[in-house]
């Protein structure tokens, strides 16, 4: 399925060209992000609708990002249905190329302070249905020469290859990367303009339609037929003189009545008295009556003196009045500021001091567990002085016992080696190899006893020998 959106572009003071977009429908495409869901028969033409007039050409082209490299050609249109906003055709290199930047960047927000959201569709085709305006625009013949144009700005040739083309929406083409730094939304060559100058509203119910304005503050309102919104800000703010934007007369709220007596004619901007039971004209200027005499011209001249240093004086103390309360508004901002301030300054002192005295506690219950902690070890190191040192003499005792044991034993080994060598003696000798070994009534005997006999042996042999 496929829509049908009008569009037009060029300066309509020298030509307008018009033509008609035919647009794949958003129902037809998916939310998903695969290629087999996007419509069948599409080009590597988008186009983006309802662009804001106050984005530039140079955001528009921040706002595209990467894909600034991969546009061939883009073109800004106005729709004729939509107001305040245009549109923007753009063919790519490849349509891979399209269909990242489509998914990429519909439903997108232009910038993260306003809702305006990106809205694109893919274009089937664009035809161009006529042209009006003062200017001629034959097609040169086609047996002649044509000139390859080029950019305004670096007057270097407006080739695709090269980059990418931006026309604007006076029919002027630059190259994107130069229309990229120009600040406004205005044309570098004819200064044409789409965004259009705001009217003045009333700055709370929105309406166009009498309108005052505040000579003090510049506050535009709405006047009594209306919502009363001038007469309101009088009152709240006391600002008494207010200006009727139609036809440039200043009432008085305080006096309820019209003060000016001078007005500005619109066509020549001369100041002239306003005739109170005159009728205005519709260049805002009222009935006025004139004379020729010079006594008129005096009278006339002395009531301007007079009329612009009442003017002045009024306006003078007004000003002084808007001085003093605006000073006041000045000094409770500051006074509130300063109290913000104060009670942000005690309030960080105040968790500091509380995590200072937390900080403090914990501390101080790790000093008294150190304290008690090295109590506990110096009553330790008392008894663990006096075990080591009952410990030391215990072994010192057991070491002087075994040494007096080992003695002992050394001696009765040093005994029992020399019994066994008296011994293997007595059995050597014949003499007493049938004798009887009678048993003693103590050890010392017959120990002693073995030792005679052993003697007595040695003596009989030594005898015998000799």
């Amino acid at each position: 399925m496929t829509q049908t959106v009008h569009f037009s572009s060029g300066n309509p003071r020298i030509g307008e060209t018009r033509g008609v977009m035919h647009l794949f429908s958003d129902d037809v495409v998916s939310s998903s992000s695969s290629s087999s869901n996007l419509p069948i028969g599409r080009n590597p033409l988008v186009c983006v609708l309802g662009v804001p007039n106050h984005m530039t050409y140079a955001d528009f082209c921040q706002f595209c990002g990467s894909f600034i490299h991969h546009i061939l050609e883009m073109r800004t249109v106005r729709n004729d249905d939509i107001e305040n906003r245009y549109s923007i055709l753009i063919r790519f290199d490849s349509q891979e190329s399209t269909d990242t930047f489509f998914h990429h960047f519909r439903g997108k927000q232009f910038n993260s302070l306003e809702e305006d959201l990106c809205r694109l569709l893919f274009t089937l085709d664009v035809q161009f249905t006529g042209y009006s305006g003062s200017i001629d625009h034959t097609q040169p013949s086609a047996a002649g020469p044509i000139e390859q144009p080029t950019c305004p700005v670096c007057l270097e040739r407006l080739d695709q290859d090269t980059g990418g083309i931006l026309t604007t929406m006076c029919n002027h083409s630059f190259h994107c990367s130069c229309i990229s730094n120009w600040p406004d939304s205005s044309c570098p060559v004819c200064r044409y303009c789409q965004q259009q100058p705001e009217n003045s509203v009333c700055c709370v119910c929105q309406t166009t339609e009498n309108l005052w304005m505040c000579v003090i503050c510049g506050v535009v309102g709405c006047g009594r037929y209306k919502e009363g919104h001038a007469r309101r800000h009088w009152e709240e703010t006391e600002h008494c003189y207010s200006l009727e934007l139609e036809t440039q007369r200043v009432w008085d709220y305080a006096g309820d009545n019209y003060v000016h007596r001078l007005i500005q004619s619109k066509t020549d901007g001369k100041l002239v008295e306003l005739n109170s039971h005159g009728s205005l004209s519709k260049d805002g200027c009222g009935s006025c009556e004139y004379s020729d005499s010079g006594m008129t011209d005096a009278l006339l001249n002395s009531k301007v003196d007079m009329i612009i240093s009442e003017y002045n004086e009024l306006l003078q103390a007004q000003l002084e009045n808007q001085k003093q309360y605006f000073e006041k508004l000045l000094q409770n901002v500051k006074e509130e500021t300063e109290q913000k301030i104060s009670e942000a300054a005690s309030k960080a002192i105040s968790q500091r001091l509380q995590k200072l005295q937390t900080r403090f506690d914990r501390c101080v219950k790790e000093k008294q567990f150190l304290e008690d902690l090295n109590e506990n070890l110096v009553k330790n190191k008392d008894v663990w002085s006096t075990k080591i040192t009952e410990i030391e003499e215990r072994e010192k005792k057991a070491v002087r016992a075994k040494d007096e044991k080992i003695q002992g034993l050394e001696e009765q080994l040093g005994k029992l080696m020399a019994q066994m060598d008296g011994e293997s003696e007595v059995s050597e000798t014949k003499e007493v190899q049938d004798a009887t070994v009678l048993p003693l009534s103590t050890t010392n005997t017959s120990s002693s006893g073995s030792g005679n006999v052993i003697n007595a042996n040695k003596k009989k042999s030594n005898r015998r020998k000799g």
